[in-house]
């Protein structure tokens, strides 16, 4: 098990991720950010049509492995004033 670090950058800018994580296998760092993004996303989404999610994996020496972003682009299709 080793020590991996999630740095988030979200619409409130950058939050570094001081506790990290003790994870075994590199399949479960993907499904730690697949849970952050989509966590984020259901918190900031429905707040806006435009928003960019993003988390950087460090290991304990601060290297960083990986970086997976969201990109969440909404438009309305037919033009009316809101009801």
């Amino acid at each position: 098990m080793s020590r991996y670090y999630f740095d988030l950058r979200n619409g409130d800018g950058p939050l570094r991720d001081d506790h990290g994580l003790e994870i075994g296998r590199r399949s479960d760092i993907v499904h730690e950010v697949a849970k952050i993004l989509v966590g984020v996303a259901g918190d900031e989404l429905p707040t806006t049509d435009r928003a960019t999610i993003s988390v950087t994996v460090r290991d304990e020496g601060g290297k960083v492995l990986s970086v997976s972003t969201l990109t969440f682009n909404h438009e309305w299709t037919d033009v009316r004033p809101d009801a």
